[in-house]
């Protein structure tokens, strides 16, 4: 077979096969229609939805509700950013589940997301000490509320590619099309660097934790060892964990400057 092919799966796909992507997506779709149903709007919630429905916004994640770095995984804004991410997440989880086993393309596909939200607090951040150190208040560069599973799935889609990057092992069960996998996460990580709006950073921030638990996932089938895939989770989450602390250290600095931002947002998002 032509290793520059397309993915394709050796026998029947269906989707007891890859029910745990399918249940990601029902629940994000399930919440997004609960939203609508207690009228969030569904083309463009506002900012007091999103931040209800645990939106991101830094200054009130990290001052007060670190859930937030989770929970915005699962709000989007509006339809069209919904299926987008959703139909992303069918496309590469439903391969990454099968190679990669259930729990790890769980545990990568949090991981991922969770880290999307941990460098986009972290560039907030380093914005907010830039400001106070030129003693200028830039509007480009105070934090945004920001949502979507886009982290993780790009998180998903980055382990692939790191995948097909490496040689074909002889018990893959698919054969990932390395150009076709460049071609999309480049397409991507253009698009958010030149459309306004998007969190680019939560897009590099899962980028990159799937190109290492790729990695991992990679090593440990290959020398057919699962607890490489636990070792895989294990350092993940000391990123995570590391990035987060370090932000706290930072936060430090900035907080007076955050919590006036909150005060700011709280008038804004109750008049």
């Amino acid at each position: 077979m032509n290793k520059s092919s397309p993915p394709i799966i050796a026998s029947q796909n269906t989707v007891s096969q890859w029910w745990l992507s399918a249940l990601l997506i029902a629940i994000n779709v399930g919440l997004f229609l609960w939203q609508i149903s207690s009228g969030v709007d569904a083309g463009r919630p506002s900012i007091q939805d999103a931040l209800a429905w645990g939106a991101d916004y830094a200054p009130l994640t990290f001052l007060a509700e670190p859930f937030r770095l989770l929970s915005s995984m699962f709000f989007h804004f509006g339809m069209i950013h919904l299926m987008l991410n959703m139909w992303a997440l069918y496309l590469f989880g439903h391969i990454s589940e099968q190679m990669l086993g259930r729990v790890y393309f769980l545990g990568l596909y949090l991981l991922a997301g969770l880290m999307g939200s941990l460098l986009s607090g972290f560039l907030d951040l380093q914005n907010s000490l830039s400001m106070l150190q030129n003693a200028a208040l830039n509007p480009e560069q105070l934090p945004k509320v920001g949502a979507g599973a886009s982290g993780a799935v790009m998180g998903l889609g980055a382990a692939l590619t790191m995948i097909s990057l490496l040689p074909v092992l002889k018990q893959q069960r698919f054969i990932l099309d390395k150009k076709t996998l460049l071609m999309v996460m480049g397409i991507n990580l253009f698009i958010g660097f030149m459309t306004t709006g998007i969190n680019n950073a939560a897009h590099i921030g899962g980028m990159l934790m799937g190109l290492f638990l790729g990695l991992m996932g990679y090593i440990a089938l290959k020398y057919r060892k699962p607890s490489l895939l636990w070792l895989g989770l294990f350092m993940g989450t000391g990123l995570c964990l590391g990035m987060y602390l370090y932000c706290l250290e930072l936060l430090q600095v900035v907080a007076p400057l955050w919590q006036e931002l909150m005060r700011v947002m709280h008038k804004q998002v109750n008049v």
